[in-house]
């Protein structure tokens, strides 16, 4: 976990390395509550989520309160692959927990967003390590500040 010096944003590397020998399907998945004002009881309901067309990256505001409307949130990793969901109830399942999420049973995450949702940041990587000392690295990001600067 790397954190900038001069922004409000944190960097995390992944490295996965093989040592048996035989190849091994890996999936890593994140998962953020957002809470983009003082409290998240306060703020749940007033939390939007989305996909940014240009990047691919999950966007996350809070137009509702006047010190956090003009912040924006992401979350993004750089691989092609990756998949997203904005929504804390597919994630953790019905009656789900993060001690058991339902969302570590399923192959993907659905990419689903937007206003009214019990909002959360998810996202989720799988991928083929081959066999030996292969190495296979993965690097993502999370951002909170301006709108006009975020998406620069």
């Amino acid at each position: 976990m790397y954190v900038a010096l001069d922004a409000p944003v944190k960097f995390a590397v992944l490295k996965l390395r093989n040592l048996s020998r035989r190849p091994r399907r890996v999936s890593a998945t994140g998962y953020w509550e957002w809470v983009l004002g003082d409290l998240r009881h306060k703020s749940l309901l007033h939390l939007q989520t989305e996909m940014d067309p240009k990047s691919g990256a999950l966007l996350a505001r809070n137009l509702y309160n006047t010190e956090f409307a003009e912040r924006i949130a992401f979350l993004d990793v750089n691989d092609v692959t990756r998949t997203f969901t904005g929504d804390r109830k597919e994630f953790l399942g019905r009656n789900g927990s993060l001690a058991h999420p339902a969302a570590l049973k399923r192959a993907r995450l659905s990419g689903k967003t937007g206003a009214g949702l019990d909002s959360c940041g998810a996202v989720q990587v799988t991928c083929e390590v081959p066999a030996g000392r292969n190495e296979r690295s993965f690097s993502g990001s999370a951002w909170v500040g301006a709108r006009r600067k975020c998406r620069t």
